[in-house]
């Protein structure tokens, strides 16, 4: 992706406008991101077939809907997520393998053409927990982008590690306070550096994130642009060293950008933030140029994420490679598009819960760490 199309899905974020942004703004008042399109709207033919049962999931029940329920479905550029789908048709999952030829011939169609092909093939279903909560949370995730070299020294002290010799027989691992300081941890891990940063607070950063890209300094002083995938974890529990600044009442701001002013007034007490994670993640580098380099890293499903199109779920409420239509309103974003189910976390449970990939860089990861808002979906499955 290039800087002009980061840039472009960031404005998208932070503004909350809903059209593509190389399209100047419909005249008319804007509806707010949660308000459903007006009968109508959507210049497409009556909706009025009747609507089928309810569907059931794991941990969500799906109620089917009319389309103009979908807040923002007249409005959304929606081949900036084709792109997205037809990853996901890399790894097509079942129901959607049958419709995967028609998604790709619709990549060159118009929005018009691929909003009337999804009222004709899909149906929305409304997601809501067991007891009828439509009601959820969305948070974002991105993918860190930081300096680093092939060899320590020179103020890159902090190792970013491929798994032990014989990883996963012990189970759990060292903690990432015992990684740090017993010999007998180092011990296993020498030799396995990928690479190495400045700074231990962006190595939890990648390891919270679960991949990321690197600038590395090689020894012969060339530079590449390599990333750094999740290759597995110790094995230990995920605690979040916001929540653990909370407990402790050491700030009232848990956001990223609230942790790291934390930590610039507090330096001294760095390996206390990082030592209450006990998680540690592990890293295998792939290869970063030409086409890849403008698609995130490979999610659960199997397949590059899109930034601004992809989101990860609760896999027990949405399968992967749905498409989802996504709403939000909050003060970070106004939302309301077509996103794909690509991607899971350790930290993305319940029915309506989505983390939204917002990209790579220092720009996608502002965005992410302060994104915390509403949030309701409705699954668009094959008719």
């Amino acid at each position: 992706m290039t800087l002009t199309l980061l840039r472009r899905v960031l404005t998208v974020l932070i503004v909350g406008t809903l059209a593509a942004c190389s399209t100047p703004p419909a005249p008319g008042p804007a509806r707010p991101a949660d308000a459903p399109s007006p009968p109508g709207a959507l210049g497409l033919p009556d909706d009025t077939a009747p609507l089928p049962p309810p569907l059931t999931q794991p941990k969500s029940r799906w109620i089917a809907v009319r389309w103009a329920e979908l807040p923002g479905f007249a409005d959304d550029a929606l081949h900036e997520a084709w792109n997205a789908w037809i990853k996901s048709c890399e790894r097509p999952q079942p129901p959607f393998t049958a419709l995967c030829s028609e998604v790709r011939q619709l990549s060159i169609a118009t929005v018009h053409e691929q909003r009337a092909w999804l009222v004709s093939r899909l149906q929305p279903y409304r997601v809501e927990s067991a007891d009828g909560n439509p009601e959820g949370l969305l948070t974002a995730y991105y993918e860190p982008l930081f300096d680093a070299a092939r060899q320590s020294g020179n103020g890159f002290t902090v190792p970013l590690y491929r798994p032990p010799a014989g990883h996963g027989v012990r189970k759990p691992w060292y903690t990432r306070q015992q990684i740090d300081t017993l010999p007998e941890a180092q011990a296993a891990l020498a030799g396995r550096a990928i690479a190495w940063l400045r700074d231990p607070v962006d190595a939890m950063v990648l390891h919270i994130q679960g991949s990321g890209r690197l600038r590395v300094a090689e020894a012969d002083g060339t530079v590449r642009l390599v990333r750094v995938a999740y290759a597995g974890t110790n094995d230990q529990p995920y605690q979040s060293v916001g929540r653990w600044l909370l407990d402790q009442g050491l700030t009232r701001d848990a956001t990223w950008p609230g942790i790291r002013s934390w930590i610039a007034a507090n330096p001294q007490r760095v390996n206390e933030l990082l030592w209450s994670n006990p998680r540690y993640v592990f890293f295998r580098e792939e290869p970063l140029e030409g086409f890849d380099a403008g698609f995130g890293p490979r999610g659960a499903q199997g397949v590059p994420l899109t930034p601004g199109r992809s989101i990860a779920v609760d896999r027990q409420s949405i399968p992967y490679g749905t498409p989802v239509w996504l709403a939000s309103s909050g003060p970070q974003a106004q939302l309301g598009r077509l996103v794909l189910a690509q991607d899971t976390g350790s930290a993305i449970l319940g029915a309506v819960r989505a983390d939204f990939f917002t990209g790579w860089g220092a720009e996608a990861g502002d965005v992410a760490g302060r994104l915390k808002q509403n949030l309701r979906l409705w699954v668009l499955w094959p008719r």
